[in-house]
């Protein structure tokens, strides 16, 4: 797959097996372009998060190769060119809410000036400021997700990761942080790679949606999302939108089966 200049992320027939036997994915070749919003969505247990942890190379994989920013993933992450936000906040209690969102600027050695005026900047981008000096536990769920993605941004990363980050939380809550999360994403410009379960959520936050199909994990489908942007409470009553909804259900029904949106993530 020849890669374009303004390619992020750059994958070329990557394939996962485990020590178990289980084939988790199988021929992957993928293309990310700078500023694009990518949704991987299929079946539990079709390799989602397996493909987003080898992007950020969290794990190895089989075989294949993924260029990320120009260069191998492992030395993407060691430079790092990642911001991770996982279906858990994966916050420190002990560390108040500024406190969390620095620790990759400590990590990097920023110093103390530097690091107060970022963490001030991300927590007026997703809207927590005045919530500094909190802990995480007095914060709600979808609040903490926030801190998430603030720490995660916070180092101005290449490409921002995402494995079913709003997965846990209430239809009504998911629906606003949707929101919020675009509105973070046009002023970041980030390129983002989704994990999600859920049909309107992958349409409603993506430039393009690629379906997966039942293990082992292939791409059934790339499906280009062309919904007016900003997207907005009403974007979700247009009729297209129902559209992009009807082309990925019928992509995963026919790359082997719908999500089932309690299953867990096998692989």
């Amino acid at each position: 797959m020849s890669q374009s200049a303004d390619t992020v992320v750059s994958i070329t027939d990557v394939s996962k097996s485990f020590r178990t036997g289980v084939t988790a994915l199988q021929g992957i070749s993928l293309d990310i372009r700078q500023g694009e919003f990518v949704s991987l969505i299929g079946p539990s247990g079709c390799g989602k998060s397996t493909l987003l942890r080898i992007i950020g190379d969290l794990i190895q994989p089989s075989s294949g190769s993924v260029i990320v920013n120009g260069k191998p993933a492992h030395q993407a992450r060691l430079d790092p060119d990642y911001g991770i936000v996982f279906q858990d906040a994966v916050l420190y209690d002990w560390r108040t809410v500024a406190r969390n969102v620095s620790l990759p600027l400590e990590m990097l050695g920023w110093d103390r000036a530097r690091r107060r005026e970022r963490v001030k900047e991300m927590l007026e981008l997703v809207e927590l400021t005045g919530f500094e000096s909190n802990r995480p536990w007095q914060l709600s769920g979808g609040m903490q997700q926030r801190v998430s993605i603030a720490r995660a941004l916070s180092f101005d990363p290449a490409l921002l990761l995402m494995d079913e980050p709003f997965g846990a939380l209430d239809e009504m809550t998911r629906e606003r942080l949707n929101m919020e999360l675009l509105q973070i994403w046009e002023k970041a410009r980030s390129t983002v790679v989704f994990v999600t379960h859920s049909i309107p959520e992958a349409v409603y936050l993506s430039t393009r949606v690629v379906v997966m199909s039942a293990r082992p994990g292939q791409i059934a489908d790339v499906i280009d999302v062309d919904l007016p942007q900003p997207r907005t409470a009403e974007t979700r009553e247009d009729p297209r939108f129902f559209e992009h909804v009807t082309a990925v259900r019928e992509a995963l029904a026919a790359g082997g089966h719908l999500p089932s949106a309690t299953a867990p993530e096998l692989f």
